[in-house]
C-alpha cells in the first residue's frame, strides 16, 4: 500500500480560491476527501449510505461563485490552497450530517440523503478489513463527531495540532480543544486510515432485499395508473380541485372521524380484563392515571393527535404512521408525569403519546411508536416520560414485579424499583440518552415467568433483550448469558430509534485458539424491528481475557439480513487474528449446522466441521465459504 504524503497547509494569510483551483483539487484529491469524508461521518448511517454520502459531499465542495469562493481562507505556507479550501467543506458538511435533527428547526442538507451519487438495485460498501480495521472502526464509532474529525486530520492528512485547532475552528466546532483531547494520538493507527475497510472508491456491490424492491415496484406501477386516471379526470369538465361534490366536508357528520376526536367515545378497558381475555397486549390495558376523568386534556389530546399544529413536536419511529386515528382509540394512561400532563392511546396498530407542561399547552409533544403484534412479553412497559436523562415506564397490569439491573454488571443483583398505584415506575437512568456506556441500566418485570429485561432505545415501547438460538430465544437469567450481554450492551447504540421490538444474541460457536491462547465466543446478535424490516446483524468475536464490560470485537455486520434469524437460523464470521505470541491467523466459525469451512484469497486452506484456524500474515485479505451436509453453501456474514 502506497503511503502517500498529503499536502500540508500551515496557515498564514487569507487567500481567495477560484472554482477552476478548487476542481482541479478536488479531481486530483478526489480518492483522499472521499476517504476522509466517509471516515468523519457518523457510522450510525450504515456503510451504503456512508459511502454515498461521502461522495455526496465531496462534489458538494465547490465554490458556488466564479471568480473567488465567498469566504477567504488562509493560505498555506506549503502545499495546495484549494485542497486546503475542499477539505474544509468536506469536513465542515461531513460534522453537520452527524448532527441530530431538531424538531423545530430546518434540516441541513448534509443532514438527509444524497440526491445524487445514486445507484439503484445495489448496496455498496468497501471490503471488509481484519480485526485491526475493526478495532479502528469502533474506536471512530466511539467518538464524537469533532473528535473523529480531529483523529482523521492528524492520522490521514498528517496536521500538527495547531493545525488542527485552527481548521476545526474554522468549520465551527466550538471547543476544538476538547475534541483533540478525545480523539487522542492515532499512533500506529494512523496506517490503518489508508486500508481498504475506509476506501469508498473500492466498493463491494450486493442486490437490495429483491423481494421488497418487487413489492415497491408493483405499488409504484399501481400508484402511476391512479395518477394517470385521477388526472384524466381532473382534466374534465366539472370542478376539478374545486368543491368535493358528494362528499362531506372534512370530519362533518363522520361516524369514525367524530368518534375519533370525542373523548366520550374513547374506549376504555376494565382493570380484570386482562384476566380472561384470551389475548395478553395492549389492547387489554386498563386505563390507568389521576387525569383519566379529565375530559379538557383528553380533548386535546385528540385533536393534536388529529391536526398537529406548527408548534407540537411531532415524532414516529421508523415504519409509523402519524396519521390521525380511524375510529375511536383506546385509553391506556392520562396523569401527571413528573412537569408534564401525559396522555397514552392505543388504536391498534400504534401507540400514540401526548405530553403538555402542567401550565399549558405551549410546547406539547406527540409521539407515535409502532406496537402491533405485540405479546406479553413485548407488551410489557411503555415510556411515559423523560426529563434530565431518566426515564418513567408505565408497566402492564400483569406485572407483579419491577426491578433495575446493570446489564455491565453482571454478578450484580437487580436493585427494586418502586411503582405507583398506577403502574408508572420512579426514574431510572435511561442508556438511550447516555454519552458514555460506562453502565447500561434495563428494567427487568417479572410476573408469572421469569424476568424479562427490556431497555430503552430512545422510543415509546423498549425493546427485550433475550438469549438463545433464533428458533428458541429466551429470558437472560443464566451466568453464562449474562457475561455474555455484559460485553454486547454497548454495541446497543447501533440500533437506537430505529423501531427495535427485540434484540436477540446467541452464541453460535466457541473455538479453542491457537497457541493455547484460550478459547474465544462467537456471538451473533440481531434487532428485529415491529415493521419487519430494517433489522441489524452484527457478529461478534468475543477473545478470551478481557474484562468482562469490554465490547467484543465486530467481526462483520449487516442491515436487511436473514442471519441469525428464524428464517436463516446461520452465520459464517472471520477475524484477523493475533496471538501471544505476535503470530497472525485468520479465524473463522460458523453455526453448528456447518460441516466444512474454507479460506481463500490471502491463504488457501479448508477444515472440516464449524471452525478455522489458519497461520497468515498481517494485513491478509481473505474470503470465507461454508457448506452444509446437503451441500448448501453458507456465505460470510458483510
Amino acid at each position: 500500500m502506497l503511503n502517500v504524503a498529503p499536502p500540508q497547509d500551515i496557515l498564514s494569510r487569507p487567500t481567495p480560491i477560484g472554482i477552476e483551483q478548487a476542481e482541479a483539487a478536488l479531481v486530483e484529491h478526489y480518492p483522499r476527501l472521499t476517504r476522509l469524508a466517509y471516515l468523519v461521518l457518523p457510522p450510525s448511517l450504515g456503510r451504503n449510505r456512508r459511502v454515498l454520502t461521502a461522495h455526496a459531499l465531496v462534489q458538494r465542495s465547490l465554490p458556488r461563485k466564479h471568480g473567488g469562493a465567498e469566504a477567504m481562507i488562509p493560505a498555506p505556507r506549503r502545499g495546495d490552497p484549494g485542497y486546503g479550501f475542499v477539505r474544509r467543506q468536506v469536513v465542515r458538511q461531513a460534522l453537520e450530517a452527524g448532527l441530530p435533527l431538531r424538531r423545530r428547526a430546518w434540516p441541513k442538507r448534509a443532514q438527509l440523503p444524497p440526491v445524487l451519487p445514486q445507484v439503484w438495485g445495489l448496496r455498496l460498501f468497501p471490503r471488509s478489513g481484519g480485526a485491526d480495521e475493526l478495532a479502528l472502526d469502533q474506536r471512530l464509532s466511539a467518538l464524537s463527531g469533532p473528535a473523529r474529525a480531529a483523529f482523521v486530520l492528524r492520522g490521514l492528512d498528517r496536521l500538527s495540532d495547531d493545525e488542527v485547532r485552527r481548521e476545526l475552528d474554522a468549520v465551527g466546532v466550538e471547543d476544538p480543544d476538547t475534541a483533540i483531547g478525545e480523539a487522542g494520538d492515532p499512533g500506529d493507527a494512523a496506517a490503518l486510515l489508508q486500508a481498504a475497510e475506509f476506501d469508498p472508491c473500492s466498493l463491494q456491490a450486493r442486490p437490495t432485499d429483491l423481494m421488497r424492491r418487487r413489492q415497491h415496484l408493483r405499488a409504484a406501477l399501481v400508484a402511476a395508473a391512479a395518477l394517470a386516471v385521477c388526472g384524466t379526470l381532473l382534466g374534465l369538465p366539472g370542478d376539478g380541485w374545486g368543491p368535493d361534490g358528494a362528499a362531506a366536508p372534512p370530519y362533518a357528520r363522520n361516524p369514525a372521524a367524530e368518534a375519533a376526536l370525542d373523548p366520550a367515545r374513547v374506549v376504555r378497558v376494565d382493570s380484570a380484563t386482562w384476566r380472561t381475555s384470551a389475548r395478553t397486549d395492549f389492547s387489554v390495558w386498563p386505563a390507568r392515571g389521576s387525569l383519566t376523568g379529565d375530559t379538557a386534556l383528553l380533548r386535546r389530546a385528540l385533536a393534536v393527535w388529529a391536526r398537529p399544529g406548527r408548534s407540537v413536536q411531532v415524532s414516529a419511529t421508523p415504519g409509523t404512521p402519524s396519521g390521525p386515528p380511524m375510529g375511536a382509540p383506546q385509553l391506556l394512561y392520562a396523569g401527571r408525569v413528573d412537569r408534564a400532563s401525559v396522555v397514552l392511546f392505543y388504536d391498534g396498530l400504534r401507540v400514540a403519546r401526548y405530553a403538555e407542561p402542567v401550565d399549558g399547552t405551549s410546547g406539547a409533544a406527540l409521539d407515535f411508536a409502532r406496537v402491533d403484534g405485540a405479546d406479553a412479553a413485548s407488551a410489557g412497559a411503555l415510556v411515559v416520560g423523560r426529563t434530565d436523562g431518566n426515564v418513567r415506564y408505565l408497566t402492564a397490569p400483569w406485572v407483579r414485579e419491577a426491578a433495575v439491573r446493570d446489564l455491565l454488571d453482571p454478578a450484580a443483583a437487580p436493585r427494586p424499583l418502586p411503582r405507583d398505584r398506577d403502574g408508572v415506575t420512579a426514574p431510572l437512568v435511561s442508556p438511550a440518552q447516555a454519552r458514555d456506556c460506562t453502565s447500561w441500566d434495563v428494567l427487568q418485570l417479572r410476573d408469572d415467568s421469569a424476568g424479562r429485561l427490556l431497555t430503552d432505545l430512545g422510543e415509546l415501547a423498549p425493546a427485550r433483550l433475550t438469549w438463545g438460538p433464533p428458533d428458541a430465544p429466551r429470558d437472560i437469567t443464566g451466568t453464562t448469558a449474562r457475561e455474555a450481554w455484559a460485553r454486547t450492551a454497548c454495541l446497543l447504540p447501533t440500533v437506537r430509534s430505529q423501531g427495535v421490538r427485540a434484540v436477540n444474541a446467541w452464541q453460535f460457536a466457541r473455538q479453542p485458539l491457537p497457541e493455547a491462547n484460550g478459547t474465544a465466543a462467537w456471538l451473533c446478535t440481531r434487532a428485529d424491528t415491529w415493521s419487519g424490516t430494517d433489522n441489524r446483524v452484527l457478529a461478534q468475536f468475543q477473545a478470551p481475557g478481557a474484562a468482562k464490560a469490554t465490547a467484543g470485537a465486530v467481526a462483520a455486520r449487516a442491515e436487511n439480513s436473514a442471519a441469525c434469524g428464524t428464517h436463516q437460523p446461520r452465520v459464517l464470521a472471520g477475524v484477523l487474528w493475533k496471538s501471544r505470541g505476535g503470530h497472525w491467523y485468520v479465524l473463522a466459525a460458523g453455526s453448528e449446522d456447518l460441516t466444512r469451512v474454507a479460506v481463500s484469497g490471502g491463504v488457501d486452506a479448508a477444515e472440516r466441521g464449524h471452525l478455522l484456524a489458519v497461520r497468515t500474515q498481517e494485513g491478509a485479505r481473505a474470503q470465507l465459504d461454508g457448506r452444509l451436509a446437503d451441500g448448501t453453501r453458507v456465505t460470510a456474514l458483510r
